[in-house]
């Protein structure tokens, strides 16, 4: 599937990282970015809001610098991330600022808003929207998403409860725009199990978090390359909504990991635990099932042509049989 034009030639991997709450910021994007892939950021992370302007002429005039000095190597675009939902009281500021700097890409989650997508498209950006199933997918797309971020089982922080195969499939019967993979990825194969599957680029964020660009402790970093798949819980307790957390934070907590409550989902809190004293995100890290592939903690350049090779490595074994 043709990829829109801010995409086409711009990208030396076909991935996009995640945006991450805390976690991810102005030196991760630039990274990010200089690497060749989609770096993002949550608008949110930027605190207080006054601070989102200055994140974004900081990334805005470091990667035209980069691509000055680089002109054989670009870096590729960026993107930020938009909490559409009634509780963020900062959307508007916050899209104000996007258009501001004409961010490239801005990602929304939690609700679809026209008004946003008309925003972003007003200076020619394009808008990849989060779902968990099709039936927000054709949601978004009627309320004017250039494409999906398609969020299955295993992907870290909130996630859906599909399948990557089940939710790709479906989406790809109607829908032949941008398609992203979220869930798992967190090497070069995956991201080529991804296009096979029928998306255009993998959605990498847990992988991110063991970097040293990361904006998150060293106990969390490490913690991502102890650890595997069979360390993730899957809870709507501390924000409201169904995510994917690493049991030794949810331990350290004073939790029992196996026998958490359900929380009601009317009590979203996406900043700061919603109905658990422990904050989500910072006490309660969140992560991915893919976090097995993750041996050491590295530059974010580094992990990016780990991820190169293993990808060209999965497509030459492929064209090899």
């Amino acid at each position: 599937m043709a990829l829109p034009a801010v995409l086409q030639d711009k990208l030396r991997l076909p991935a996009v990282a995640a945006p991450m709450f805390i976690v991810s910021n102005p030196d991760l994007v630039i990274a990010q970015c200089k690497a060749g892939i989609v770096g993002s950021f949550p608008a949110l992370n930027a605190r207080p809001a006054e601070q989102l302007d200055v994140w974004l002429e900081k990334i805005t005039r470091e990667l035209a610098a980069w691509d000055a000095e680089h002109p054989d190597t670009p870096a590729a675009p960026f993107a930020v991330n938009q909490i559409v939902h009634g509780s963020n009281d900062r959307l508007q500021h916050d899209l104000e600022m996007c258009v501001k700097y004409k961010v490239p890409i801005v990602i929304t989650s939690l609700g679809a808003k026209e008004m946003v997508n008309e925003a972003v498209h007003s200076y020619g950006g394009i808008v990849l929207h989060d779902v968990i199933n099709n039936r927000f997918a054709h949601k978004a797309i009627e309320k004017g998403a250039d494409g999906l971020i398609a969020v299955a089982s295993g992907a870290g922080g909130h996630a859906g409860p599909l399948s990557p195969i089940a939710l790709i499939q479906e989406i790809r019967e109607w829908f032949d725009g941008p398609l992203l993979l979220s869930g798992s990825i967190a090497t070069g194969d995956a991201i080529l199990a991804a296009q096979a599957m029928g998306a255009d680029l993998g959605y990498i964020g847990s992988a991110f978090i063991a970097t040293k660009e990361a904006n998150a402790e060293q106990a969390y970093k490490q913690a991502i390359v102890d650890h595997g798949a069979g360390d993730i819980v899957y809870s709507n307790l501390f924000t409201g909504i169904h995510g994917n957390y690493l049991r030794p934070s949810i331990e350290a907590a004073g939790l029992d990991p196996d026998n958490l409550p359900e929380s009601d989902p009317s009590a979203m809190n996406f900043g700061s635990g919603g109905n658990s004293d422990a904050k989500a995100w910072k006490d309660i890290w969140g992560c991915g099932q893919g976090i097995g592939a993750v041996k050491e903690i590295l530059s974010a350049g580094d992990l990016v042509a780990r991820l190169q090779r293993e990808y060209a490595a999965a497509r030459a074994r492929l064209l090899g049989s």
